[in-house]
Protein backbone atom coordinates (compact mmCIF):
# COMPACT_ATOMS: atom_id res chain seq x y z
CA UNK A 1 0.00 0.00 0.00
CA UNK A 2 1.35 3.43 -0.93
CA UNK A 3 0.44 6.42 1.20
CA UNK A 4 1.09 10.10 0.55
CA UNK A 5 3.32 12.18 2.79
CA UNK A 6 2.01 15.73 2.66
CA UNK A 7 4.25 17.66 5.05
CA UNK A 8 7.89 18.56 4.76
CA UNK A 9 10.16 16.80 7.20
CA UNK A 10 12.56 19.73 7.36
CA UNK A 11 12.11 23.16 8.86
CA UNK A 12 15.23 25.25 8.38
CA UNK A 13 15.99 28.88 9.14
CA UNK A 14 18.53 29.03 6.32
CA UNK A 15 17.39 29.44 2.70
CA UNK A 16 16.30 26.11 1.34
CA UNK A 17 18.45 25.59 -1.77
CA UNK A 18 18.86 21.94 -2.74
CA UNK A 19 21.12 20.70 -5.52
CA UNK A 20 18.70 17.95 -6.60
CA UNK A 21 15.00 17.30 -6.09
CA UNK A 22 13.48 13.91 -6.90
CA UNK A 23 9.81 14.64 -7.51
CA UNK A 24 6.64 12.52 -7.40
CA UNK A 25 8.66 9.52 -6.26
CA UNK A 26 7.48 6.30 -4.66
CA UNK A 27 9.70 6.46 -1.57
CA UNK A 28 10.70 3.24 0.17
CA UNK A 29 12.65 4.43 3.18
CA UNK A 30 14.47 1.31 4.41
CA UNK A 31 12.40 0.83 7.57
CA UNK A 32 10.12 -1.81 6.09
CA UNK A 33 7.13 0.51 6.42
CA UNK A 34 4.75 1.12 3.53
CA UNK A 35 5.99 3.10 0.56
CA UNK A 36 4.71 6.66 0.18
CA UNK A 37 4.60 9.27 -2.57
CA UNK A 38 6.60 12.44 -2.13
CA UNK A 39 9.67 14.46 -3.06
CA UNK A 40 13.23 14.19 -1.78
CA UNK A 41 15.81 16.96 -1.75
CA UNK A 42 19.60 16.66 -1.67
CA UNK A 43 22.06 19.42 -0.85
CA UNK A 44 25.77 18.72 -0.70
CA UNK A 45 26.27 15.27 0.79
CA UNK A 46 22.99 15.07 2.71
CA UNK A 47 19.27 14.48 2.35
CA UNK A 48 17.71 17.76 3.50
CA UNK A 49 13.98 17.28 2.95
CA UNK A 50 11.41 14.59 2.32
CA UNK A 51 7.74 15.12 1.52
CA UNK A 52 6.27 18.32 0.03
CA UNK A 53 8.21 21.55 0.43
CA UNK A 54 9.05 24.91 -1.11
CA UNK A 55 12.57 25.62 -2.38
CA UNK A 56 14.70 28.46 -3.66
CA UNK A 57 17.41 28.52 -6.28
CA UNK A 58 17.56 26.34 -9.37
CA UNK A 59 17.99 22.73 -8.30
CA UNK A 60 18.07 19.95 -10.87
CA UNK A 61 14.62 18.39 -10.81
CA UNK A 62 14.32 14.72 -11.62
CA UNK A 63 10.81 13.47 -12.31
CA UNK A 64 10.60 10.14 -10.49
CA UNK A 65 6.91 9.46 -11.06
CA UNK A 66 6.36 5.72 -11.18
CA UNK A 67 9.94 5.11 -10.05
CA UNK A 68 11.19 3.69 -6.75
CA UNK A 69 13.45 5.94 -4.70
CA UNK A 70 15.25 4.05 -1.94
CA UNK A 71 18.34 4.26 0.26
CA UNK A 72 21.53 3.17 -1.47
CA UNK A 73 22.06 -0.53 -0.92
CA UNK A 74 24.67 -1.79 1.53
CA UNK A 75 26.39 -5.05 0.59
CA UNK A 76 27.53 -6.63 3.85
CA UNK A 77 29.60 -9.30 2.17
CA UNK A 78 31.96 -8.44 -0.67
CA UNK A 79 35.48 -9.46 -1.62
CA UNK A 80 36.26 -6.12 -3.21
CA UNK A 81 39.24 -5.40 -0.92
CA UNK A 82 41.92 -5.56 -3.62
CA UNK A 83 39.87 -4.75 -6.76
CA UNK A 84 38.82 -1.46 -5.17
CA UNK A 85 42.50 -0.49 -4.87
CA UNK A 86 43.15 -0.52 -8.63
CA UNK A 87 41.61 0.79 -11.83
CA UNK A 88 39.16 0.32 -13.39
CA UNK A 89 37.49 -1.74 -10.68
CA UNK A 90 37.82 1.07 -8.14
CA UNK A 91 34.74 2.54 -9.86
CA UNK A 92 32.76 -0.53 -8.70
CA UNK A 93 30.40 -0.23 -11.67
CA UNK A 94 29.08 -3.78 -11.46
CA UNK A 95 27.71 -2.86 -8.04
CA UNK A 96 26.62 0.71 -8.78
CA UNK A 97 24.34 -0.64 -11.53
CA UNK A 98 22.80 -2.83 -8.81
CA UNK A 99 22.25 0.20 -6.58
CA UNK A 100 25.01 -0.65 -4.10
CA UNK A 101 26.50 2.49 -2.57
CA UNK A 102 28.45 0.84 0.28
CA UNK A 103 30.56 -2.32 0.07
CA UNK A 104 31.76 -4.11 3.20
CA UNK A 105 35.17 -5.78 2.88
CA UNK A 106 37.39 -8.01 5.02
CA UNK A 107 34.93 -10.88 4.69
CA UNK A 108 35.50 -14.61 5.22
CA UNK A 109 38.47 -13.58 7.38
CA UNK A 110 40.45 -12.32 4.38
CA UNK A 111 41.63 -8.87 3.40
CA UNK A 112 44.05 -6.12 4.42
CA UNK A 113 45.18 -6.41 8.03
CA UNK A 114 46.26 -2.76 8.28
CA UNK A 115 42.94 -0.92 8.11
CA UNK A 116 44.52 2.55 8.18
CA UNK A 117 46.79 1.73 5.26
CA UNK A 118 43.90 0.19 3.34
CA UNK A 119 41.62 3.18 3.85
CA UNK A 120 44.44 5.51 2.82
CA UNK A 121 44.93 3.54 -0.40
CA UNK A 122 41.21 3.83 -1.21
CA UNK A 123 41.26 7.56 -0.58
CA UNK A 124 44.29 7.99 -2.79
CA UNK A 125 42.89 6.16 -5.81
CA UNK A 126 39.28 7.34 -5.19
CA UNK A 127 36.37 4.95 -5.33
CA UNK A 128 32.91 4.77 -6.84
CA UNK A 129 31.11 3.50 -3.74
CA UNK A 130 31.74 3.70 -0.02
CA UNK A 131 33.75 0.98 1.72
CA UNK A 132 33.54 -0.30 5.30
CA UNK A 133 36.18 -2.80 6.41
CA UNK A 134 36.40 -5.59 8.99
CA UNK A 135 39.41 -7.06 10.78
CA UNK A 136 40.13 -10.29 8.84
CA UNK A 137 40.98 -13.21 11.15
CA UNK A 138 42.67 -15.44 8.53
CA UNK A 139 45.14 -12.76 7.50
CA UNK A 140 45.62 -11.61 11.10
CA UNK A 141 46.54 -15.20 12.05
CA UNK A 142 48.77 -15.54 9.01
CA UNK A 143 50.61 -12.31 9.92
CA UNK A 144 51.13 -13.48 13.50
CA UNK A 145 52.08 -17.14 12.96
CA UNK A 146 51.86 -18.18 9.30
CA UNK A 147 49.69 -20.90 7.79
CA UNK A 148 50.26 -23.60 10.39
CA UNK A 149 47.98 -26.25 11.84
CA UNK A 150 48.48 -25.73 15.57
CA UNK A 151 47.35 -23.63 18.48
CA UNK A 152 49.04 -20.22 18.81
CA UNK A 153 51.60 -19.57 21.50
CA UNK A 154 50.91 -16.94 24.13
CA UNK A 155 53.08 -14.47 22.22
CA UNK A 156 51.25 -15.22 18.97
CA UNK A 157 47.89 -14.64 20.65
CA UNK A 158 49.18 -11.26 21.84
CA UNK A 159 50.30 -10.43 18.29
CA UNK A 160 46.86 -11.27 16.91
CA UNK A 161 45.14 -9.28 19.63
CA UNK A 162 47.37 -6.28 18.91
CA UNK A 163 46.57 -6.44 15.18
CA UNK A 164 42.82 -6.60 15.82
CA UNK A 165 43.08 -3.80 18.38
CA UNK A 166 44.85 -1.59 15.85
CA UNK A 167 42.34 -2.44 13.12
CA UNK A 168 39.43 -1.50 15.35
CA UNK A 169 41.08 1.75 16.46
CA UNK A 170 41.72 2.57 12.79
CA UNK A 171 38.04 2.27 11.94
CA UNK A 172 37.23 -1.41 11.31
CA UNK A 173 33.61 -2.33 11.99
CA UNK A 174 34.10 -5.78 13.46
CA UNK A 175 35.91 -9.10 13.29
CA UNK A 176 35.39 -11.48 10.38
CA UNK A 177 36.26 -15.18 10.19
CA UNK A 178 36.34 -17.72 7.36
CA UNK A 179 36.59 -21.02 9.18
CA UNK A 180 36.83 -23.29 6.14
CA UNK A 181 39.83 -21.35 4.83
CA UNK A 182 43.49 -21.33 5.78
CA UNK A 183 44.76 -20.64 8.32
CA UNK A 184 41.56 -19.81 10.24
CA UNK A 185 40.35 -23.38 9.79
CA UNK A 186 43.09 -24.44 12.24
CA UNK A 187 41.87 -22.11 15.00
CA UNK A 188 39.86 -23.20 18.03
CA UNK A 189 36.86 -21.39 19.44
CA UNK A 190 38.77 -19.90 22.38
CA UNK A 191 41.18 -18.13 20.02
CA UNK A 192 38.33 -16.46 18.17
CA UNK A 193 36.60 -15.46 21.40
CA UNK A 194 39.73 -13.66 22.57
CA UNK A 195 39.81 -11.61 19.36
CA UNK A 196 36.04 -11.06 19.30
CA UNK A 197 36.28 -9.54 22.77
CA UNK A 198 38.49 -6.81 21.32
CA UNK A 199 35.96 -6.07 18.58
CA UNK A 200 33.27 -6.02 21.27
CA UNK A 201 35.12 -3.44 23.36
CA UNK A 202 35.14 -1.15 20.33
CA UNK A 203 31.44 -1.62 19.61
CA UNK A 204 31.99 -3.97 16.68
CA UNK A 205 30.24 -7.15 15.58
CA UNK A 206 31.34 -10.69 14.66
CA UNK A 207 30.73 -11.92 11.10
CA UNK A 208 31.53 -15.49 10.19
CA UNK A 209 31.76 -17.82 7.25
CA UNK A 210 31.05 -20.61 9.70
CA UNK A 211 33.07 -23.81 10.02
CA UNK A 212 30.60 -25.98 8.11
CA UNK A 213 27.62 -25.13 5.90
CA UNK A 214 26.75 -28.76 5.21
CA UNK A 215 26.11 -31.72 7.51
CA UNK A 216 27.52 -29.94 10.59
CA UNK A 217 25.90 -26.57 9.93
CA UNK A 218 24.00 -26.57 13.24
CA UNK A 219 27.20 -27.26 15.18
CA UNK A 220 28.92 -24.47 13.27
CA UNK A 221 26.14 -21.96 13.99
CA UNK A 222 26.24 -22.90 17.66
CA UNK A 223 29.96 -22.14 17.68
CA UNK A 224 29.25 -18.67 16.28
CA UNK A 225 26.54 -18.13 18.90
CA UNK A 226 28.97 -19.20 21.63
CA UNK A 227 31.54 -16.69 20.39
CA UNK A 228 28.92 -13.94 20.45
CA UNK A 229 27.75 -14.87 23.93
CA UNK A 230 31.24 -15.17 25.44
CA UNK A 231 32.55 -12.01 23.75
CA UNK A 232 29.30 -10.06 24.26
CA UNK A 233 28.82 -8.83 20.71
CA UNK A 234 26.32 -9.31 17.85
CA UNK A 235 26.81 -12.34 15.60
CA UNK A 236 26.28 -12.31 11.87
CA UNK A 237 26.21 -15.49 9.77
CA UNK A 238 27.67 -14.88 6.32
CA UNK A 239 25.93 -16.24 3.18
CA UNK A 240 23.40 -18.38 5.04
CA UNK A 241 22.79 -21.71 3.34
CA UNK A 242 22.50 -25.46 3.68
CA UNK A 243 25.05 -26.87 1.27
CA UNK A 244 25.26 -30.34 -0.25
CA UNK A 245 22.58 -32.57 -1.70
CA UNK A 246 22.33 -34.56 1.53
CA UNK A 247 21.26 -31.33 3.31
CA UNK A 248 18.53 -30.22 0.93
CA UNK A 249 15.33 -29.50 2.86
CA UNK A 250 17.18 -28.80 6.13
CA UNK A 251 16.74 -25.01 6.00
CA UNK A 252 13.91 -25.26 8.54
CA UNK A 253 16.29 -26.77 11.11
CA UNK A 254 18.79 -23.95 10.60
CA UNK A 255 16.12 -21.31 10.72
CA UNK A 256 14.62 -22.82 13.87
CA UNK A 257 17.99 -22.65 15.61
CA UNK A 258 18.53 -19.02 14.66
CA UNK A 259 15.02 -17.86 15.53
CA UNK A 260 15.11 -19.67 18.87
CA UNK A 261 18.47 -18.07 19.67
CA UNK A 262 17.01 -14.64 18.87
CA UNK A 263 14.00 -15.40 21.05
CA UNK A 264 16.37 -16.14 23.91
CA UNK A 265 18.12 -12.82 23.45
CA UNK A 266 20.97 -13.59 21.09
CA UNK A 267 21.82 -10.75 18.72
CA UNK A 268 22.16 -12.84 15.58
CA UNK A 269 21.47 -12.02 11.94
CA UNK A 270 22.50 -13.41 8.58
CA UNK A 271 22.95 -12.46 4.95
CA UNK A 272 22.22 -14.35 1.74
CA UNK A 273 22.61 -14.16 -2.03
CA UNK A 274 19.57 -15.23 -4.08
CA UNK A 275 21.17 -18.11 -5.98
CA UNK A 276 21.39 -21.87 -5.48
CA UNK A 277 25.10 -21.97 -6.36
CA UNK A 278 28.07 -20.74 -4.35
CA UNK A 279 31.56 -19.82 -5.50
CA UNK A 280 35.00 -20.21 -3.98
CA UNK A 281 38.29 -21.92 -4.76
CA UNK A 282 38.45 -25.51 -5.97
CA UNK A 283 41.03 -26.08 -3.23
CA UNK A 284 38.67 -25.09 -0.40
CA UNK A 285 35.92 -27.17 -1.99
CA UNK A 286 37.67 -30.52 -2.52
CA UNK A 287 40.98 -30.54 -0.61
CA UNK A 288 40.63 -31.19 3.16
CA UNK A 289 42.23 -28.57 5.40
CA UNK A 290 44.74 -31.03 6.88
CA UNK A 291 46.51 -31.06 3.51
CA UNK A 292 46.56 -27.27 3.02
CA UNK A 293 49.12 -26.21 5.61
CA UNK A 294 51.96 -23.93 4.53
CA UNK A 295 52.32 -22.19 1.19
CA UNK A 296 50.60 -23.21 -2.05
CA UNK A 297 53.81 -24.88 -3.23
CA UNK A 298 53.88 -27.01 -0.08
CA UNK A 299 50.42 -28.35 -0.80
CA UNK A 300 51.28 -29.08 -4.42
CA UNK A 301 54.37 -31.03 -3.34
CA UNK A 302 52.24 -33.28 -1.13
CA UNK A 303 50.71 -34.81 -4.24
CA UNK A 304 54.17 -36.27 -4.97
CA UNK A 305 54.62 -37.75 -1.49
CA UNK A 306 54.24 -41.56 -1.72
CA UNK A 307 52.25 -41.69 1.52
CA UNK A 308 50.36 -38.38 1.62
CA UNK A 309 49.64 -38.11 -2.11
CA UNK A 310 47.31 -41.12 -2.31
CA UNK A 311 45.48 -39.94 0.81
CA UNK A 312 44.90 -36.54 -0.77
CA UNK A 313 43.67 -38.05 -4.01
CA UNK A 314 41.30 -40.40 -2.20
CA UNK A 315 39.84 -37.48 -0.24
CA UNK A 316 39.44 -35.38 -3.41
CA UNK A 317 37.87 -38.32 -5.25
CA UNK A 318 35.32 -38.81 -2.46
CA UNK A 319 34.49 -35.11 -2.51
CA UNK A 320 33.96 -35.17 -6.28
CA UNK A 321 31.66 -38.20 -6.01
CA UNK A 322 29.48 -36.21 -3.58
CA UNK A 323 29.28 -33.47 -6.23
CA UNK A 324 27.95 -35.60 -9.11
CA UNK A 325 31.48 -36.61 -10.16
CA UNK A 326 32.36 -32.98 -10.69
CA UNK A 327 29.21 -32.03 -12.61
CA UNK A 328 28.29 -29.63 -9.78
CA UNK A 329 31.63 -27.79 -10.10
CA UNK A 330 32.03 -25.27 -12.91
CA UNK A 331 35.34 -23.50 -13.49
CA UNK A 332 35.06 -19.71 -13.11
CA UNK A 333 38.71 -18.83 -13.69
CA UNK A 334 41.78 -21.01 -14.22
CA UNK A 335 45.13 -19.47 -15.12
CA UNK A 336 46.55 -22.88 -15.91
CA UNK A 337 43.87 -23.57 -18.57
CA UNK A 338 41.90 -20.38 -19.32
CA UNK A 339 39.80 -22.22 -21.91
CA UNK A 340 38.31 -24.37 -19.15
CA UNK A 341 36.42 -21.39 -17.71
CA UNK A 342 32.69 -22.04 -17.97
CA UNK A 343 33.09 -25.82 -18.10
CA UNK A 344 32.42 -28.35 -15.34
CA UNK A 345 34.99 -30.77 -13.98
CA UNK A 346 32.84 -33.59 -15.37
CA UNK A 347 32.63 -32.09 -18.86
CA UNK A 348 36.38 -31.40 -18.93
CA UNK A 349 37.00 -35.01 -17.95
CA UNK A 350 34.80 -36.26 -20.79
CA UNK A 351 36.39 -33.84 -23.26
CA UNK A 352 39.97 -34.81 -22.35
CA UNK A 353 39.46 -38.52 -21.75
CA UNK A 354 40.52 -38.18 -18.13
CA UNK A 355 38.71 -38.96 -14.88
CA UNK A 356 37.22 -36.11 -12.82
CA UNK A 357 39.87 -36.86 -10.19
CA UNK A 358 42.68 -36.51 -12.73
CA UNK A 359 41.28 -33.17 -13.90
CA UNK A 360 40.93 -31.82 -10.35
CA UNK A 361 44.41 -32.96 -9.35
CA UNK A 362 45.92 -31.49 -12.52
CA UNK A 363 44.33 -28.14 -11.70
CA UNK A 364 45.45 -28.29 -8.07
CA UNK A 365 49.02 -29.14 -9.05
CA UNK A 366 49.08 -26.06 -11.28
CA UNK A 367 47.84 -23.21 -9.13
CA UNK A 368 44.20 -24.12 -8.56
CA UNK A 369 41.06 -22.42 -9.86
CA UNK A 370 37.99 -20.50 -8.82
CA UNK A 371 34.79 -22.48 -9.21
CA UNK A 372 31.02 -22.10 -9.12
CA UNK A 373 29.47 -24.84 -6.98
CA UNK A 374 25.85 -25.87 -7.62
CA UNK A 375 25.23 -27.10 -4.09
CA UNK A 376 21.93 -25.70 -2.85
CA UNK A 377 18.22 -26.28 -3.16
CA UNK A 378 16.00 -23.52 -4.53
CA UNK A 379 13.29 -23.97 -1.88
CA UNK A 380 15.80 -23.70 0.96
CA UNK A 381 17.14 -20.51 -0.60
CA UNK A 382 13.64 -19.05 -0.89
CA UNK A 383 12.79 -19.84 2.73
CA UNK A 384 15.88 -18.01 4.01
CA UNK A 385 15.16 -15.07 1.70
CA UNK A 386 11.76 -14.40 3.28
CA UNK A 387 13.15 -13.93 6.81
CA UNK A 388 13.22 -10.42 8.25
CA UNK A 389 16.59 -11.09 9.95
CA UNK A 390 18.29 -11.97 6.64
CA UNK A 391 20.05 -9.19 4.73
CA UNK A 392 20.93 -9.29 1.05
CA UNK A 393 24.63 -9.61 0.24
CA UNK A 394 26.47 -10.77 -2.85
CA UNK A 395 29.67 -12.53 -1.69
CA UNK A 396 31.08 -11.12 -4.93
CA UNK A 397 33.61 -8.47 -5.81
CA UNK A 398 34.22 -5.39 -7.89
CA UNK A 399 35.04 -6.46 -11.43
CA UNK A 400 34.93 -5.37 -15.04
CA UNK A 401 33.76 -7.53 -17.94
CA UNK A 402 36.49 -9.76 -19.39
CA UNK A 403 36.82 -12.81 -21.61
CA UNK A 404 39.11 -14.79 -19.31
CA UNK A 405 36.56 -15.71 -16.67
CA UNK A 406 33.02 -16.97 -16.22
CA UNK A 407 32.33 -15.91 -12.63
CA UNK A 408 29.23 -16.30 -10.53
CA UNK A 409 26.47 -13.95 -11.77
CA UNK A 410 26.01 -12.66 -8.20
CA UNK A 411 28.81 -10.18 -8.93
CA UNK A 412 26.44 -8.37 -11.30
CA UNK A 413 22.94 -9.42 -10.31
CA UNK A 414 22.38 -10.05 -6.60
CA UNK A 415 20.31 -6.98 -5.68
CA UNK A 416 18.11 -6.68 -8.78
CA UNK A 417 17.50 -10.42 -8.62
CA UNK A 418 16.26 -10.23 -5.02
CA UNK A 419 14.28 -7.00 -5.47
CA UNK A 420 13.26 -7.16 -9.13
CA UNK A 421 12.69 -10.85 -9.70
CA UNK A 422 11.77 -12.34 -6.33
CA UNK A 423 9.96 -9.35 -4.80
CA UNK A 424 8.44 -7.29 -7.64
CA UNK A 425 7.89 -10.04 -10.20
CA UNK A 426 7.30 -13.18 -8.15
CA UNK A 427 6.01 -11.42 -5.00
CA UNK A 428 7.89 -13.82 -2.74
CA UNK A 429 8.32 -11.00 -0.23
CA UNK A 430 7.02 -7.42 -0.03
CA UNK A 431 9.01 -4.73 -1.82
CA UNK A 432 9.47 -2.79 1.40
CA UNK A 433 11.01 -5.85 3.09
CA UNK A 434 13.23 -6.60 0.09
CA UNK A 435 14.57 -3.04 0.11
CA UNK A 436 15.00 -3.07 3.90
CA UNK A 437 17.08 -6.26 3.55
CA UNK A 438 19.43 -4.28 1.28
CA UNK A 439 19.51 -0.98 3.18
CA UNK A 440 18.18 -0.37 6.69
CA UNK A 441 18.84 -3.90 7.97
CA UNK A 442 22.52 -4.04 6.91
CA UNK A 443 22.98 -0.51 8.30
CA UNK A 444 21.61 -1.71 11.63
CA UNK A 445 23.81 -4.82 11.57
CA UNK A 446 26.90 -2.70 10.95
CA UNK A 447 25.90 -0.03 13.41
CA UNK A 448 25.98 2.53 10.58
CA UNK A 449 23.92 5.45 11.88
CA UNK A 450 23.72 7.87 8.98
CA UNK A 451 23.15 5.62 5.95
CA UNK A 452 20.70 2.91 4.96
CA UNK A 453 17.55 5.02 5.42
CA UNK A 454 15.80 7.86 3.65
CA UNK A 455 15.78 10.42 6.44
CA UNK A 456 16.65 14.05 6.81
CA UNK A 457 20.27 14.51 7.81
CA UNK A 458 21.40 11.16 6.45
CA UNK A 459 24.07 10.98 3.78
CA UNK A 460 22.54 11.13 0.34
CA UNK A 461 23.23 7.56 -0.73
CA UNK A 462 20.06 7.29 -2.81
CA UNK A 463 18.93 5.14 -5.74
CA UNK A 464 16.20 5.63 -8.34
CA UNK A 465 15.05 2.63 -10.35
CA UNK A 466 12.22 1.59 -12.63
CA UNK A 467 10.40 -1.30 -10.92
CA UNK A 468 9.30 -2.71 -14.28
CA UNK A 469 12.88 -2.87 -15.57
CA UNK A 470 15.10 -3.43 -12.52
CA UNK A 471 16.31 -6.96 -13.19
CA UNK A 472 19.50 -8.97 -13.24
CA UNK A 473 20.87 -9.72 -16.70
CA UNK A 474 23.86 -11.81 -15.61
CA UNK A 475 23.51 -15.57 -16.06
CA UNK A 476 25.75 -18.50 -15.19
CA UNK A 477 26.67 -18.82 -18.87
CA UNK A 478 27.05 -15.07 -19.50
CA UNK A 479 27.74 -13.43 -16.15
CA UNK A 480 29.50 -10.25 -17.28
CA UNK A 481 26.30 -8.26 -17.83
CA UNK A 482 25.35 -5.14 -15.90
CA UNK A 483 21.91 -5.01 -14.29
CA UNK A 484 19.11 -3.10 -16.01
CA UNK A 485 16.68 -0.49 -14.72
CA UNK A 486 18.86 1.55 -12.35
CA UNK A 487 18.44 5.19 -13.45
CA UNK A 488 20.17 7.27 -10.78
CA UNK A 489 22.65 6.35 -8.05
CA UNK A 490 23.76 9.10 -5.68
CA UNK A 491 26.79 8.41 -3.49
CA UNK A 492 27.33 11.09 -0.85
CA UNK A 493 25.06 13.39 -2.86
CA UNK A 494 26.99 12.97 -6.13
CA UNK A 495 25.46 11.12 -9.09
CA UNK A 496 27.63 8.11 -9.93
CA UNK A 497 24.91 6.84 -12.29
CA UNK A 498 22.78 9.46 -14.07
CA UNK A 499 19.98 8.64 -16.47
CA UNK A 500 21.16 5.05 -16.53
CA UNK A 501 24.78 5.82 -17.45
CA UNK A 502 28.00 6.08 -15.41
CA UNK A 503 29.10 9.66 -14.82
CA UNK A 504 32.76 8.78 -14.28
CA UNK A 505 32.70 10.41 -10.86
CA UNK A 506 34.22 8.63 -7.86
CA UNK A 507 32.39 9.99 -4.80
CA UNK A 508 32.82 7.02 -2.46
CA UNK A 509 34.38 7.27 0.98
CA UNK A 510 36.28 5.00 3.33
CA UNK A 511 33.84 4.73 6.24
CA UNK A 512 35.56 4.60 9.61
CA UNK A 513 33.82 3.11 12.60
CA UNK A 514 33.94 5.48 15.54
Amino acid sequence: MITTLLASLLFAADPFKPDFILTNATLVDGTGKAAFVGDLAIAGQKIIAIGKFQTEGQPKRIDAKGKIVAPGFIDLHTHSDYPMQKTPTNANLNYLFQGVTTAVTGNCGSGPVDTAKYYAALEKIQIGSNVAHQAPHNDVRRAAMGNVNRAPTEDEVKKMEALVEKAMKDGAWGLSTGLIYNPGTYSKTAEIISLAKIASRHGGFYASHIRDEGSDVLVAINEALTIGREANLPVHISHLKVSGRNMWGKSGDVLGLLLNARKQGARVTADQYPYSASSTSLTATVVPSRFREGERADMEKRFLDPEIGPLMENAIDQSLKEKKDGADLRIARCQYKPAWAGKTIASIAKETGKTPLQVAVEIEKNGGAQIVHFSMNDEDMRLFMKQEMVATASDGGAMAPDKASVPHPRNYGTFPRKIGLYSIQEKLLPLEQAIRSASGLPADILGLKDRGYLKVGAYADVVVFDPALFRDKATFDKPHQYAAGMEWVFVNGVPAIAEGKPTGKLPGKALRHQ
